[in-house]
């Protein structure tokens, strides 16, 4: 048996599951809120069955004792006691009612416990049924009441053997008692359920924090691809450009471009290789080849060079040994996606690379190009790139500023926490 949380369905608790029948059926109702849902009234368990029958025989039992002294007291006449008796067993029967209407039948033994002491044990039972199954606010009013009618009862049908003021004390105790210990049943029951309320959030919070935490693996892991694949796939247009535009070229030209191209589809596959292995490792930090530091950037100009880039690096760091980890792949990401950039949306553009700090100063890395020569065609996806850097430099404690300047150049400036 299962219980139902929002849309999903959750299993019940160990102590729960395979003993309802200990359970009574408003706890059981409580917890399956399918039943809840739809309203259905809960059965009645095997532990219901005992409890009611064991108030039954107790209200029996109490209305045959009380009736044995109705018919003994000299202050009743035989007409009253038969009346009284008949009221009793009327309300003994209507104790199996209790379940269903809590608040009906304790309403409706105040009249009855007036008129009928052998009717005072279903009177008991029903004002404890009243306090357990609802708000605190209906059992001060009735169980008010009942403390109130006392005297006149007494001194309607004044007890035997008891004094006044004797009887009127012991059963306005007894009604008190009954009413704690009815709101001591409830208090524990509402307990349970805050319990499971809040076990019921915890898991939920769990669950959304889980998706978030795969959700941000997921954008680091996209975020990752697209400066690793763009890079790649930027060398092959250049490349595959130059081929297309001077069929004429001389051999070995044609030779040596074929072959970057070839060596670029190569990285570009193995580095999604890579990155799919992550994805599938759920690791992508640790796994796979190590990541590229600020010491990758002479490669990565190299690179750019050879794909006939114009890219000029001027590195001034105090340090770069020192730069940390994180600080130096990101300033590298940084990097590559600014000539990225560069290569797509002003092809032949001489580019110049920044890299400046120190300890303590922070880390700026900014990537200039001039603005194209004539009309270049729109790229798909453009701008996405650099929304990607953005949210990479905040994530590691920087900042990023982007857009052209005066004299119509681009630039793409971060700056990143060092020391």
């Amino acid at each position: 048996m299962s219980t139902v949380s929002g849309d999903e369905t959750v299993p019940e608790p160990p102590a729960f599951s395979g003993r309802r029948w200990l359970m009574p059926s408003a706890v059981i109702h409580e917890f399956d809120r399918t039943d809840a849902r739809s309203g259905r009234r809960p059965r009645r368990t095997a532990r219901d069955w005992i409890v009611d029958f064991s108030c039954f025989l107790l209200a029996v039992l109490i209305g045959l004792i009380a009736a044995d002294a109705v018919g003994d007291n000299p202050h009743v006449s035989h007409t009253a006691a038969t009346t009284d008796q008949l009221l009793g067993a009327a309300a003994c029967a209507a104790v199996w009612l209790r379940r269903r209407r809590p608040l009906g039948l304790a309403l409706g033994t105040i009249p009855l416990g007036l008129l009928s002491d052998t009717a005072g044990g279903a009177c008991m039972i029903a004002v404890f049924t009243l306090a357990v199954h609802r708000p605190f606010r209906y059992v001060a009013w009735v169980g008010g009441a009942n403390i109130a009618l006392v005297p006149l009862i007494y001194r309607l049908r004044p007890d035997a053997d008891l004094p006044y003021l004797v009887s009127v004390v012991l059963s306005v105790v007894l009604t008190a008692a009954i009413v704690g210990w009815g709101l001591l049943v409830r208090a524990k029951r509402q307990l349970i359920f805050s319990l499971r309320d809040r076990a019921r959030r915890a898991e939920t919070e769990a669950r959304l924090r889980a998706e978030q935490a795969q959700r941000l693996a997921r954008e680091a892991i996209a975020r990752e691809m697209h400066d690793v694949l763009a890079h790649r796939l930027t060398l092959l247009s250049v490349h595959a450009g130059a081929l297309e535009f001077r069929p004429d070229a001389p051999r070995e030209e044609v030779a040596r471009a074929a072959g970057v191209i070839r060596e670029s589809a190569h990285e570009a596959l193995q580095d999604l290789r890579e990155i799919i292995g992550v994805l599938r490792a759920a690791d992508h930090d640790d796994a796979g080849r190590p990541q590229p530091t600020l010491g990758a950037l002479d490669a990565l100009v190299a690179e750019s060079r050879e794909a006939g880039m114009k890219v000029t690096l001027d590195s001034r760091v105090t340090d770069p040994a020192a730069v940390p980890a994180s600080v130096g792949r990101t300033a590298y990401r940084i990097a590559q996606e600014g000539l990225t950039n560069a290569r797509k949306h002003a092809p032949g553009a001489e580019v110049t690379v920044t890299v400046t700090g120190g300890p303590g100063e922070g880390l700026v890395v900014a990537v200039r190009n001039p603005p194209p020569e004539g009309e270049v065609p729109h790229v798909p996806g453009s701008g996405q790139g650099l929304i990607g850097l953005t949210e990479r430099a905040t994530l590691a404690g920087g900042r990023l500023e982007h857009g052209p300047e005066e004299d119509g150049a681009f630039r793409v400036e971060a700056w990143l926490p060092w020391g």
